[in-house]
């Protein structure tokens, strides 16, 4: 969770200095507000990139947590299962 936090704040980081640079620089108003529709379609399409490697990467650390805790319980029964007749046995 604290690297996709860190990633996005980069990502918005590197896009306030972008803009930033752009206005500030010596240029047309028109030139600096075309540089900016660019800049801005290219942030556009890496913030989507970067946001489907993080659902991604949260949907397969949430199946990977889904497995375990599936093998988990298996097991558990497993054992209880080995306690009850390991009791059963003990009784009689």
């Amino acid at each position: 969770m604290k690297s996709s936090k860190l990633l996005l704040g980069v990502i918005g980081g590197v896009a306030v200095g972008t803009v930033l640079g752009i206005l500030f620089a010596p240029a047309k108003g028109s030139e600096t507000r075309k540089n900016i529709t660019n800049k801005g379609s290219g942030f556009k399409e890496t913030f989507k990139e970067t946001a489907t490697k993080i659902a991604n990467t949260i949907s397969e650390t949430s199946n990977g947590f889904k497995k375990e805790a599936k093998e988990l319980a298996s097991d558990g029964e497993a054992n209880l299962e080995n306690i009850k007749d390991i009791k059963k046995s003990s009784v009689v």
